[in-house]
């Protein structure tokens, strides 16, 4: 991931909505959830939620799939893991990296 990606993803998530967007579609992995059902769960207007999906999309952090009449969304967890892996890339691998890389082992298993 180069630079303007990354930024671009993480000025995406640097909103309250679009952060537990993303989080939600995360615990709802790997079915996802049409986007009236995610309108609902966090209590937001369709068409402002539209938004949000549309903003999170164009950085690559949702994908979205036709089924029918509903629009599926899922968290696109590879733009996630390479957005993880550019900011860590100069972690160093000694103690100061170690509490990252434990939560990380922890929260992977």
């Amino acid at each position: 991931m180069d630079s303007i990606k990354a930024i671009e993803a993480l000025g995406s998530l640097a909103q309250n909505t679009r952060l537990d967007v993303f989080k939600l579609l995360v615990r709802h992995e790997p079915a996802g959830m049409p986007a009236g059902e995610i309108a609902k769960r966090l209590d937001v207007p369709p068409n402002t939620m539209s938004s949000h999906l549309s903003i999170l999309s164009r950085a690559d952090l949702v994908t979205s799939k036709r089924q029918s009449r509903l629009i599926i969304y899922r968290a696109n967890l590879a733009t996630m893991n390479a957005l993880m892996a550019f900011m860590l890339e100069n972690c160093c691998s000694g103690e100061d990296c170690a509490p990252i890389a434990n939560q990380l082992e922890r929260l992977c298993q």
